[in-house]
């Protein structure tokens, strides 16, 4: 995925939407921030996510954090060779490292996140 063309949530996930299906991951700049990951939890398809709520959570040996989706819907797959290859997240975040998708109960979700231009200047300002 190209990320000048994906938007991106103040909690540093990142949102492709195709259709009615959103692929969900963590930007490069969240990765960089957690370095060394031990560990992620990921939902299972069927589960029901909500609009700025937790769906699950990426440990690093510095801190755990819990990852936020940025949109509403039903989980229709879950990246499952994530959880024993976290090298892909790092290495791949915006490919190999995506972790959900979603087919989104309403696409105005997307409407509140940034686009790539609006993210980069919030990482700035984040230090």
């Amino acid at each position: 995925m190209d990320p000048s063309q994906l938007k991106y949530a103040r909690t540093h996930e990142w949102v492709h939407l195709e259709g009615d299906v959103a692929t969900i991951g963590i930007s490069k700049f969240a990765v960089e921030e957690l370095t060394d990951l031990v560990y992620i939890d990921l939902p299972t398809p069927g589960d029901q996510l909500t609009k700025g709520a937790t769906f699950g959570e990426v440990e690093s040996v510095k801190a755990v954090s819990d990852l936020y989706s940025p949109v509403a819907g039903e989980v229709v797959e879950a990246n499952n060779a994530l959880p024993d290859d976290l090298a892909a997240l790092s290495d791949d975040p915006y490919g190999k490292g995506w972790m959900v998708r979603v087919k989104v109960s309403n696409a105005s979700d997307l409407d509140d996140l940034m686009d790539a231009i609006a993210y980069e200047e919030f990482c700035k300002s984040q230090g």
